[in-house]
């Protein structure tokens, strides 16, 4: 019967088969840890807003949603944007934040200001630079959203002026 008997592994070869398999849980569980770390948003640090932005003014904002030539809903935040300083403003950026019925942030969009032109049959909302906002002046203005989130409790939205370039 000596030939038919194996010898069992010493305890040395056992742990010499799981020496691989561990180094190979660590070499993943390292590289998904490096992966997570390398794509992870970056926190947005709330930084004040320019000094101009006190001298603009926005009021009257409603909303309003349409279709799309594709059947999708397509939201807008109209409103009034008014200089009230001495500068001419030809870029002003804002924070738009969509809240849920208890308060909480369910969207979150920076955006340029587009003033609305009534010119020809449809209003047209055109960037700011090819119709700058004089000192004095107020315009109306059309911010426009192709998907916001459902929990959204369909009350205006906070904008904040978060950059504003003046001549």
């Amino acid at each position: 019967m000596g030939g038919f008997i194996e010898p069992r592994p010493t305890a040395a070869e056992q742990e010499s088969n799981w020496r691989p398999v561990l180094i190979g849980i660590v070499i993943v569980v390292v590289v998904v840890g490096a992966i997570v770390f390398a794509l992870r948003e970056k926190p947005k640090q709330a930084k004040a807003p320019p000094p101009y932005a006190a001298n603009l003014k926005i009021s009257s904002v409603k909303l309003d949603a349409a279709q799309n030539f594709v059947g999708a809903t397509v939201s807008y935040v109209d409103g009034t944007i008014a200089n009230i300083g001495d500068k001419t403003v030809n870029r002003a950026m804002v924070r738009v934040l969509f809240k849920d019925e208890i308060g909480q942030v369910v969207g979150d969009e920076t955006m340029p200001i587009r003033v609305l032109q009534t010119s020809g049959p449809y209003p047209d909302a055109f960037d700011l630079s090819a119709s700058p906002l004089g000192p004095g002046q107020s315009k109306p203005f059309r911010l426009t959203f192709e998907s916001i989130s459902a929990q959204w409790n369909r009350q205006a939205p906070e904008i904040r002026i978060v950059d504003v370039t003046t001549k």
